[in-house]
């Protein structure tokens, strides 16, 4: 889950990253049912890691909430949520990758992994550059709702971004708002 102390770029891009974060639980919560797994018990810690372990056989989505249930050894944060000079955390944030991505009926393909990609820089922010996460954060809510860039509007999208400045990457609330800082740059 996100720190609620967190302030989001958008209110659009909040309630984005809170849909996501419920499905992430219900995607948990139904492996669990699926195992007959208690929540909140040794149990259910056990599976967490074992998932952790292995995000190949699973969805990203409960990849992502066996994640949310662990305690990193080393740095005692949320597991892949501490500094990033933790290099369990690093390690687990990197292995979320290699979960299952299966494309949503009705969109285009290949926008899961997108989805997924954009809601890892937008849930684990400090892991990433202001340029990475304005540009996935903006892109979020587009991508939820099934549309997914060309490569030449990812491209121009991106020609634009690497114009700003961290300060205004950290500080634009939409493309809009990008193409008018980066106009005559």
């Amino acid at each position: 889950m996100t720190d609620s102390a967190h302030t989001w770029r958008s209110p659009l891009l909040a309630d984005t990253v809170a849909g996501i974060e419920a499905e992430i639980r219900r995607a948990w919560q139904d492996l669990l049912g699926e195992l007959d797994v208690a929540p909140g018990s040794p149990d259910e810690t056990e599976l967490a890691w074992l998932v952790a372990a292995d995000p190949a056989e699973y969805d990203w989505r409960t990849v992502d909430g066996a994640l949310d249930r662990l305690v990193c050894p080393d740095c005692h944060q949320r597991l892949a949520r501490g500094p990033a000079s933790c290099e369990t955390c690093e390690f687990h944030h990197r292995m979320r990758f290699g979960a299952r991505e299966v494309d949503r009926p009705h969109v285009h393909p290949r926008n899961e992994h997108g989805l997924r990609v954009a809601s890892a820089v937008a849930r684990f922010r400090h892991r990433y550059s202001p340029r990475a996460r304005v540009g996935y954060e903006l892109l979020l809510p587009d991508l939820v709702a099934g549309w997914l860039p060309t490569t030449p509007q990812a491209q121009a999208g991106k020609a634009l971004i690497n114009k700003l400045t961290d300060d205004e990457c950290d500080r634009v609330t939409s493309l809009a708002e990008v193409e008018s800082l980066a106009r005559g740059r």
